[in-house]
C-alpha cells in the first residue's frame, strides 16, 4: 500500500461522510432557517420552538434518506474490503 492508496481511501471516507450526514444537515438547516424567520417576523422568541420541529424534521429525514445512506457506506465497505483483499 503506497501513500497515493491511503490519500485515495481517505478522500473517498470524506465523500462518503458528506454524502451520508448531508441530507440531514441540509434538512436542520432548512428548517432553522425557516423558523428563524418566523421568531423574527413574529418576535416570538419561545426556545422549545426552535428545538422540537428540528426534532421532528431530522428524524424524519433520517427515516427518508437511510436507504440512501446504507447503500452508500455498504458500497464503500464493499470497496474497502475488495482492496484489503487484493493486498493480501
Amino acid at each position: 500500500m503506497n501513500e497515493a492508496m491511503v490519500l485515495e481511501i481517505g478522500r473517498e471516507a470524506l465523500v462518503v461522510i458528506l454524502k451520508t450526514a448531508g441530507p440531514i444537515m441540509l434538512a436542520g438547516l432548512i428548517i432553522g432557517l425557516i423558523i428563524a424567520l418566523f421568531q423574527a417576523l413574529t418576535t416570538i422568541q419561545e426556545l422549545t420552538l426552535t428545538f422540537v420541529p428540528k426534532i421532528i424534521v431530522i428524524f424524519i429525514a433520517v427515516v427518508v434518506f437511510l436507504p440512501f445512506m446504507m447503500t452508500t457506506v455498504i458500497e464503500f465497505s464493499n470497496r474497502l474490503f475488495e482492496r484489503m483483499t487484493t493486498l493480501g
